[in-house]
């Protein structure tokens, strides 16, 4: 006889990993407030090795409109400056000799629609995701069952198994909200 917890407890982790997945997708929108994790997939070369920007330096929000970096070694300011204007974030950094700061432009109604629309994709990705958890959870479970696991208890994991895919598209819809709200307050 097959046990159900491992194929629920996988199918629970591939689904919890997606929406880890998605919060990070998420801070990676630009909704025009200033948000250091926007700068988490710049690197830089740090000594032969790439670094992400918060090895190399104190990056800090002091009003919602801006980013400042302070480099650990003045060396560094040029190197993360041309890594900020290589990327795609679109901001212009500004440099004083000690610290760059990133001024978030206000974003247009134009641009909010584009972001909802893109925040609304990325939560779709992630349900299609969860889906796919749950029905390699229920193939397991239907395989078991022909394997000798008794009817009634594989019809059990299968009900446990949708509601494991139920929270965590609740979980999804509650974080495509929550962005929403973020990048369409003014």
């Amino acid at each position: 006889m097959t046990d159900v917890n491992p194929i629920l407890k996988s199918a629970e982790a591939k689904m919890a990993a997606t929406l880890s997945f998605l919060d990070e997708t998420f801070a990676h929108i630009r909704a025009g407030k200033a948000n250091p994790r926007i700068l988490d997939g710049l690197h830089v070369e740090y000594y032969g090795n790439h670094v992400p920007i918060s090895g190399v330096a104190t990056v800090t929000t002091p009003d919602a409109k801006t980013i400042t970096i302070q480099p650990w070694e003045k060396a560094m300011i040029s190197v993360i400056e041309k890594a900020i204007m290589a990327s795609d974030i679109g901001i212009t950094p500004v440099n004083n000799g000690e610290v760059i700061r990133l001024s978030i432009p206000p974003v247009t109604e134009e641009r909010r629609k584009q972001l909802v629309k893109q925040a609304k994709h990325e939560a779709e990705e992630a349900k299609v995701s969860i889906r796919n958890a749950r029905r390699d959870a229920m193939d397991l479970l239907k395989k078991a069952i022909k394997e000798g696991l008794p009817e009634d208890a594989g019809k059990e994991a299968e009900t446990d198994a949708q509601k494991i895919h139920d929270k965590f598209i609740r979980k999804v819809d509650d974080m495509l909200a929550a962005k929403e709200k973020e990048i369409m307050t003014v």
